[in-house]
């Protein structure tokens, strides 16, 4: 027997029906660059100029993610990507969770006017910065090498960082630290067997932010490598653009190897990256 749906209820359903369409319709939208360029990675030159988009090849030409490796050295600048990325991230989380214990869990004079200070630090422009920087590094001798990028990360791990980091160290209980402190607990085992456990949902929120920022970063390798063989993929890609003449299909085939990585860590981690997010409410 069918039952009557009163009209709040088909008026409840009614719009979670029209979110649900919209929420669809919105993230088909988004996609639509992504299909093409995949779409286009599958195509030869002639397709591609054709002015008739086409979503579906005629012929599906999977040689072009083998003829790519063969045009440019992607394989050196995955590897280059990788190399960078990992030690960045090491560095973000290991240095930015220390800071964010000190700034949440110790107590010490000023820690509040200096926590001020250091998100003060987000107000300034890259551009303010840049060049005061790159002549540090050149009088250090880095320049041509990987350490103007990932050494920073050693230092502080980014202002942003040490706040997320920060707002969720301050849910923790502060009698889970002070039951440490009387079993005889060091701040640094309080801090890696009682914190960062803890802590797993914002640790992973910062590495997958860390990570996306650090992935498709042109600016730094752009300003800080000269060596071709040293490029990331970002800087590789757009060095593959050719003055006179781009091969539009090994383009969109090095593109979207270049998004393959950033779409499988966030399918496998958006729990872990929306959790955070929603654990890290501000506090204190």
């Amino acid at each position: 027997m069918f039952t009557t749906l009163s009209a709040p209820r088909v008026w409840k359903l009614t719009k979670r029906a029209l979110a649900y369409l919209f929420v669809s319709s919105s993230a088909l939208l988004f996609l639509i660059p992504f299909l093409w360029m995949l779409s286009s990675s599958l195509q030869t030159e002639q397709e591609i100029a054709t002015t008739d988009m086409r979503w579906i090849p005629e012929t599906f030409h999977w040689e072009n993610y083998v003829n790519v490796f063969e045009a440019m050295p992607l394989w050196t600048y995955f590897q280059n990507s990788i190399f960078v990325t990992s030690l960045f991230i090491l560095g973000t989380l290991l240095s930015a969770s220390l800071v964010a214990y000190a700034f949440s869990v110790l107590r010490w004079p000023g820690r509040d006017k200096v926590f001020i200070l250091v998100l003060a630090t987000m107000m300034l422009p890259m551009q303010v910065t840049m060049i005061p920087i790159f002549v540090l590094y050149k009088n250090l001798g880095w320049l041509n090498t990987f350490k103007p990028l990932i050494v920073p990360a050693f230092f502080g791990g980014g202002a942003f960082n040490i706040f997320l980091l920060r707002q969720f160290f301050l849910t923790i209980p502060r009698e889970l630290f002070d039951s440490a402190r009387i079993d005889g607990c060091s701040e640094f085992q309080i801090y890696w067997r009682i914190v960062l456990p803890l802590a797993k949902p914002a640790l992973a929120t910062v590495g997958i932010m860390t990570f996306l920022f650090t992935w498709n970063d042109f600016l730094g390798p752009l300003i800080y490598l000269s060596d071709k063989m040293k490029s990331t993929m970002a800087l590789g890609i757009v060095m593959f653009v050719g003055q006179h003449k781009t091969e539009w299909a090994l383009l969109m085939v090095a593109s979207v190897i270049m998004m393959l990585p950033v779409i499988l860590l966030f399918f496998f981690f958006q729990r872990y990256f929306i959790r955070g997010f929603m654990m890290s409410g501000i506090k204190g």
